[in-house]
């Protein structure tokens, strides 16, 4: 293909993409309202726990308007990722070799699983214990919580977007091994360090101070580094029978 006729492509797949995120966000503004109710529950369950009212607020008279769009917009965004990965596919691809299709196609759905599944430790374990301490802090002081519906969203989308992020360690360690940047022995004999770094990004994301929160954030991440560790010494022991392997041929 020439230069003009990969730009045509380009704009076709781009087309395509922004089309299916334009219906996907049709169908996101449906489905939209229970899907607010469901991420606020940890809120609510907390609050209703502290013997508070079970209530979020929005200050504006298009708050929860807004957040209803904004959240329509994202879930349009999930829904038409599919397919936007297969524009992208479609417009890579034919530049690909056989093995390297086969190595992409291989990793993108352990990616996905891992960030879903992310996603769900930090919804069901992470963010019922996180709202509880934050809820119950204020203590039997004169003070009373007022949660507004887009501070509470914002928090949520940092929190499971920071621990969808950190459960794709094991994919990275992959790549990084395949490369040949790391090996087991490598990890393992710095695994005190991993402790060291896993701590220091364990308390960035944690949006609270206590120890608790920052350890049920470090816990999944070091079992992750000990999953990747297992993960690099496959891909060593694999790349060592294939080097053997042509050896001896």
């Amino acid at each position: 293909m020439s230069f003009f006729e990969h730009l045509a492509e380009l704009r076709t797949r781009i087309v395509h993409s922004a089309a299916a995120i334009v219906l996907g966000t049709f169908i996101g503004f449906w489905i939209a309202k229970p899907i607010l109710n469901f991420v606020a529950r940890p809120m609510v369950t907390a609050l209703r726990n502290a013997g508070l009212a079970d209530k979020l607020v929005f200050t504006h008279p298009a708050g929860y308007l807004n957040q209803v769009i904004t959240l329509a917009l994202y879930l349009g965004i999930a829904i038409a990722s599919p397919y936007v990965l297969y524009q992208i596919w479609l417009f890579v691809a034919p530049g690909l070799y056989k093995h390297e299709r086969k190595a992409i196609v291989a990793f993108i759905a352990p990616t996905a699983g891992l960030f879903f599944l992310g996603l769900t430790f930090a919804y069901y374990v992470i963010l019922p214990y996180l709202l509880r301490f934050l809820v119950t802090f204020q203590g039997n002081g004169p003070f009373t919580p007022l949660i507004s519906i887009e501070e509470y969203f914002d928090l949520v989308l940092i929190v499971l977007l920071g621990v969808g992020v950190v459960f794709e360690m094991p994919m990275l360690i992959l790549l990084l091994s395949i490369f040949g940047i790391v090996t087991p022995r490598f990890l393992w004999k710095n695994f005190r360090y991993a402790i060291l770094i896993i701590a220091v990004i364990a308390a960035v994301i944690t949006p609270t101070p206590d120890a608790m929160t920052m350890l049920i954030f470090m816990a999944p991440m070091i079992v992750l580094y000990l999953v990747g560790i297992g993960v690099s010494a496959f891909v060593v022991r694999r790349k060592r029978r294939a080097a053997a392997a042509q050896g001896a041929h």
